[in-house]
């Protein structure tokens, strides 16, 4: 029975932990794919992320007690020893404990998993710079996704977000594009608000 508890917190844990970085691992996936609107689906978890990450280390907790506590001594003999299937035993635990982690802390290193964003810019255009407001980032993986969104936009010389301010400075070419082309892009993409420009 304690094998079965085993399995159940450490795959709760797991997933927890999994869906806990949903909101900053699904913009990277979506990126690299090239499908960057659906990672915008997943943006409502961001406020569940302390709740699930909490969760996750409970249930895994709870696993490695069960399995380091000493197992109860069977004095009549009724308990037929049986060798313990890969999954019940210590390495898969720490497999995953350690995958766990990796994904709780994804958004702490997503920013160096994607690619450099090719940037479409005409070769002699007057370029101008606007800092938008932008409301549900919450980590580097989320200012890298609303550079990857503005970076697709025809014109936009370069874009450069920041989660702790809600904002994103674009510098683009305005014989190509314009602000609102640009904003209707990073929310269609991303999920995010973007509230008006600023000068």
């Amino acid at each position: 029975m304690s094998e079965k508890q085993q399995n159940r917190a450490s795959s709760t844990g797991l997933i927890a932990a999994i869906a806990a970085s949903s909101c900053c691992i699904a913009p990277v996936v979506a990126a690299i794919a090239g499908i960057g609107s659906f990672s915008a689906s997943l943006s409502w978890i961001e406020p569940l992320r302390p709740y699930l990450i909490g969760f996750a280390v409970l249930a895994i907790g709870y696993a490695w007690y069960i399995n380091l506590k000493p197992k109860a001594e069977d004095n009549c003999g009724c308990e037929v020893e049986r060798k313990p299937r890969f999954y019940e035993g210590r390495p898969f635990l720490i497999g995953i404990t350690l995958f766990a982690m990796l994904s709780i802390g994804f958004p702490s290193y997503s920013h160096y998993l994607l690619p450099a964003q090719e940037v479409h810019v005409a070769a002699d255009g007057e370029f101008i710079t606007v800092k938008l407001d932008v409301t549900g980032m919450t980590c580097t993986g989320c200012e890298v996704h609303v550079n990857t969104a503005s970076s697709e936009v025809n014109g936009v010389k370069s874009a450069t977000s920041d989660y702790e301010n809600e904002s994103a400075v674009i510098v683009f070419d305005p014989a190509i594009t314009d602000v609102e082309q640009i904003s209707d892009h990073i929310e269609k993409e991303t999920g995010y608000s973007v509230r008006k420009a600023k000068k």
